[in-house]
């Protein structure tokens, strides 16, 4: 009954197969490994454009810190939701990586909204030389409370930007899950929305550790290139990333990892609604934020039960206060242990 996050899961078979199979005598190292340039090859096709820049790196900060820095300038700002993981989750990454480019958070909650970032992007290079410039635009799909971006919302947020020719940024590390929610295409959810660059995620979703940098404009290549190694961010043995991308694509297995996730927290979500829970945000795709009494979060926990109480202490006299958690459904988790836990509600 393992819901605390779906960075915690295991590594899937097909992805430590390929990491065996790979590591037989020698390769190219430093991203000139067969495999690197399969990945580049299957990421064009997917993404529907063949001059896209691939690149590859082991974590999720990494991608989004490089990407940003390579989208920005320091004197400028990113345009982002207060709740983002760039925000709240990476210690500070995108400023350091980029060399003090600051964060401009955009009022609401996960999604951003077209009138909020216009007001957001309209109150910045007001001051000339003494204030911040706009700088991108960074969009978390799946957002950090478990929603999802319509294709005509992601359209709406990077038309704001392009009044203002800011590029747009997609932190995806969880795009497959938002991209079966919305069964759209790859090409759908980023570039013909106007997205410029995307952190295509593959750790939270059966990698053992490898995220996927997209630049749909080659021109920022050797920009990145340069950010990369000069980050400490370039693999030696860079075939160890790209026999983990390689497999990830290779029969849909993103997608299909991506599937089962979300399926196991409808099969969640249904048990919980019919145990009268209550829902902070609603679930759209592998995220839930539910509350239910504290003695049923007692009785959960000390059967073995593992996920995060959400600005809630477990300690307490009341046991029908409602407290708040966060749990995340990953590829691996079975029906048994779902049926386990709504079975303790």
């Amino acid at each position: 009954m393992f819901f605390a996050s779906d960075n915690s899961g295991p590594v899937h078979p097909e992805i430590l197969a390929a990491l065996t199979e790979v590591n037989q005598g020698y390769a190219m190292a430093y991203g000139a490994d067969a495999q690197m340039q399969a990945v580049r090859e299957k990421i064009r096709q997917i993404f529907e454009t063949p001059e896209a820049a691939v690149y590859l790196v082991a974590t999720g900060t990494a991608a989004n810190s490089l990407a940003l820095a390579t989208l920005s300038q320091p004197w400028q700002t990113i345009f982002c939701s207060p709740v983002a993981h760039i925000h709240e989750d990476e210690c500070n990454a995108p400023e350091f990586y980029s060399g003090g480019t600051k964060l401009t958070l955009v009022p609401g909650g996960d999604r951003m909204t077209p009138e909020a970032l216009r007001a957001s992007i309209t109150g910045e290079e007001t001051r000339g030389v003494h204030g911040p410039q706009r700088g991108p635009v960074s969009i978390t799909q799946v957002t950090e409370r478990g929603g999802v971006y319509s294709i005509a919302e992601l359209q709406a947020l990077c038309a704001v930007a392009g009044e203002y020719g800011l590029p747009v940024h997609l932190d995806g590390a969880r795009f497959a899950n938002a991209l079966v929610a919305l069964n759209a295409s790859p090409a759908e959810m980023t570039w013909k929305a106007g997205v410029d660059a995307v952190s295509f995620g593959g750790t939270k979703n059966g990698c053992m550790g490898v995220e996927a940098v997209i630049f749909f404009d080659p021109k920022h290549a050797w920009e990145f290139e340069l950010r990369r190694k000069r980050g400490a961010h370039l693999f030696s043995k860079h075939r160890y990333l790209s026999a983990q991308m390689d497999a990830y694509l290779t029969g849909d297995l993103w997608l299909r990892s991506a599937r089962r996730a979300n399926d196991n927290c409808a099969r969640l979500v249904e048990g919980l609604r019919a145990a009268g829970a209550t829902f902070l945000h609603e679930p759209q795709a592998n995220i839930v934020f539910a509350s239910f009494p504290r003695a049923t979060h007692r009785r959960l926990m000390g059967a073995g039960a593992s996920y995060h109480l959400w600005g809630a202490e477990l300690e307490g006299e009341d046991e029908s206060e409602m407290l708040a958690c966060r749990m995340v459904c990953d590829w691996s988790i079975g029906t048994d242990q779902i049926d386990r836990f709504l079975s303790l509600l």
